[in-house]
C-alpha cells in the first residue's frame, strides 16, 4: 500500500490487494482442491469465485445509471455448477474483476456523492464502494481460509509467517524487505 489521501485511489488499491490475495491463495491449491467443499453446506473456492464474479458483474455494470442488482442476475445459480477447470475459473475471476476496475477507474471525486441504487435502496457511490470492499474482503478471506486448510503443510504465508514477526519487522526496518 502506498500513502494516499485519495479515496478512489485507495479503494482501487484495496480492490487490487484483495484480487491478488485471492490469486496467491488459489495458486497454492491443486486444480482438484479448487472444487472441494468441507461439508454439504460449505462452498468450494470455485463457487465463491463464481458468486463474486456474478456480484461484480451486477454491481459494477452501468454503476451510475442502473440498479446494482441487475434483473438478469440469478444469484442462486452462482452457488451451483462452477467453471470446470482452473483456467475457466480464473477467466471468470478476471472477468469479474474487470467490471470493478472498468467502473471505478473513470470516476472522479465528484462522483462519490452521486446517488445510485442497489436492490432499490439509495447509496452514495462511496457507500457502494465501501459495501463492495467489505463484501469482497469477506469472500477472499473465505478463499484464503479454504486454501490454507487444503494446502495444509505446503502452505506459504501470504503475510508475516507465524512466529517470524520480529524477523520480518527487522527486515522491513533495515530496508532489506519492502512491506507487502
Amino acid at each position: 500500500m502506498k500513502f494516499t489521501t485519495s479515496y478512489l485511489e485507495d479503494s482501487l488499491a484495496l480492490f487490487l490487494y484483495y484480487k491478488k490475495l485471492g490469486e496467491r491463495a488459489m495458486d497454492q491449491v491443486t486444480d482438484r482442491q479448487l472444487f472441494l467443499t468441507l461439508d454439504d453446506e460449505a462452498n468450494s473456492i470455485a463457487i465463491i469465485v463464481k458468486h463474486m464474479a456474478g456480484n461484480m458483474r451486477s454491481r459494477w455494470t452501468n454503476l451510475l445509471t442502473t440498479d446494482g442488482e441487475k434483473p438478469d442476475r440469478n444469484r442462486d445459480s452462482e452457488f451451483i455448477d462452477p467453471a470446470a477447470t482452473r483456467k475457466a475459473l480464473m477467466d471468470v475471476w478476471e472477468e469479474g474483476w474487470s467490471h470493478v476496475f472498468q467502473a471505478l477507474e473513470p470516476l472522479s471525486d465528484a462522483d462519490l456523492g452521486r446517488t445510485i441504487t442497489i436492490r432499490g435502496e439509495p447509496h452514495s457511490v462511496m457507500q457502494a464502494v465501501n459495501r463492495q470492499i467489505a463484501h469482497y474482503a469477506h469472500h477472499v478471506g473465505q478463499i484464503v481460509l479454504l486454501a490454507k486448510h487444503l494446502a495444509h503443510d505446503h502452505w506459504e504465508s501470504l503475510s508475516v509467517p507465524r512466529n517470524r514477526s520480529a524477523e520480518f519487522n527487522q527486515k522491513v526496518l533495515s530496508g532489506k524487505l519492502s512491506q507487502r
